[in-house]
């Protein structure tokens, strides 16, 4: 496992760790029916040298058999060539820059690109006669991924992203940026940042500016929502429309036996798309062992995970065939209040939407 245990994204890392634990609980403690060992290394965020040097080390002296994780896109784009040369396969559970799975043909993921999740939320705007939008995403990879791909699912039904405005990662005030979109008054804003406190600092600097207010619609990717961060957006949060994969308020059975379990474990720390990610990545592990043969081998690993399909809370997924990449359903979802907590309550879906560029 290679992914963010300290720092600012440490919740990444539990997360992940605590959906692993739950599948491995109610699945007998074996994956194939195997014992598994799970080394854990921690990368504190993006750091692309550092994962590296984790999987060359874990490659020649642990001698790993497979890679899980990688929470941020630098880090599994960086890792590509090492997984290459080693064979080892990845199950990425959470980078979502569109470009991973081609960084090396031992890469699967199983959690979400930000193009996948960005371009139905431009046609749905599009289809309410929303007609001007702003962007305003995280300079980075992903950020990027999701303006554009908003920008021309937006503009194929009609609408136009009148600003594009680009956000540094950290360290940044994001009131100035709600004061740019107030001034020009578009009919929507379009936002995108990581999981974490930015977009509830948006969502309250939105909400003291007076956007809603002023007829601006908010719209937003899930990781404005995320099950871990979202009560601290208090009435801020309050009618905000997103698009994403996964709400802890998915109705269906598995998903209640999801949650049920991960509540009798945590308490009041919820689940959120991460640990429902991990808990998948097992659930995959095992099929694919399962149609491997029992194979561990990377090459027979990777080829057992192509095409591959199966439930998950979220809903249906599969591993593309050729690209190695999620397709699935794309939920929009309102915030709204619910047993006196915020929850993302879903009211319309794109089924089986692979991510843009594939």
């Amino acid at each position: 496992m290679i992914a963010s245990y300290s720092g600012p994204y440490a919740d990444y890392g539990r997360q992940m760790d605590n959906g692993m634990a739950l599948w491995l609980r109610q699945n007998g403690g074996k994956v194939g029916g195997r014992d598994i060992e799970i080394i854990r290394r921690d990368t504190g965020g993006s750091a692309p040298d550092l994962a590296i040097r984790f999987v060359r080390e874990l490659v020649t002296r642990d001698r790993i058999d497979l890679v899980m994780g990688l929470d941020f896109s630098p880090n599994a784009i960086a890792i590509g060539p090492v997984l290459t040369q080693a064979r080892i396969p990845c199950i990425i559970l959470n980078a979502s820059a569109s470009v991973i799975p081609s960084r090396s043909p031992y890469i699967a993921r199983i959690s979400f690109t930000v193009g996948q999740v960005s371009a139905p939320m431009g046609i749905w705007a599009g289809r309410q006669g929303l007609r001007t939008a702003i962007t305003v995403v995280s300079d980075y990879a992903p950020g990027v991924d999701a303006e554009k791909a908003f920008a021309t699912s937006f503009a194929a039904e009609g609408g136009r992203v009148v600003n594009a405005l680009r956000v540094p990662l950290a360290g940044v005030d994001v009131s100035a940026y709600v004061q740019r979109v107030r001034d020009e008054k578009p009919d929507a804003v379009f936002f995108f940042f990581p999981s974490g406190d930015l977009p509830n600092n948006f969502l309250k600097a939105a909400r003291e500016r007076g956007l809603a207010e002023a007829g601006i619609k908010l719209l937003a990717t899930g990781e404005a929502m995320d099950d871990s961060y979202m009560q601290a957006a208090g009435e801020a949060g309050l009618g905000l429309i997103t698009t994403h994969h996964y709400s802890s308020a998915h109705d269906s059975a598995l998903n209640r036996r999801f949650i049920a379990g991960y509540q009798a474990q945590h308490g009041d720390y919820p689940a959120n798309y991460m640990a429902m990610t991990a808990y998948d990545g097992l659930a995959v592990l095992n099929a694919g062992l399962t149609r491997s043969g029992g194979k561990v081998g990377g090459d027979a690993l990777i080829e057992a995970l192509k095409g591959l399909s199966i439930e998950s809370p979220r809903g249906p997924i599969e591993i593309g065939a050729e690209k190695r990449d999620i397709i699935q359903t794309v939920y929009v979802r309102r915030t709204e209040r619910v047993d006196g907590k915020l929850a993302c309550i879903e009211f319309d879906r794109f089924e089986r939407v692979l991510d843009p560029h594939s």
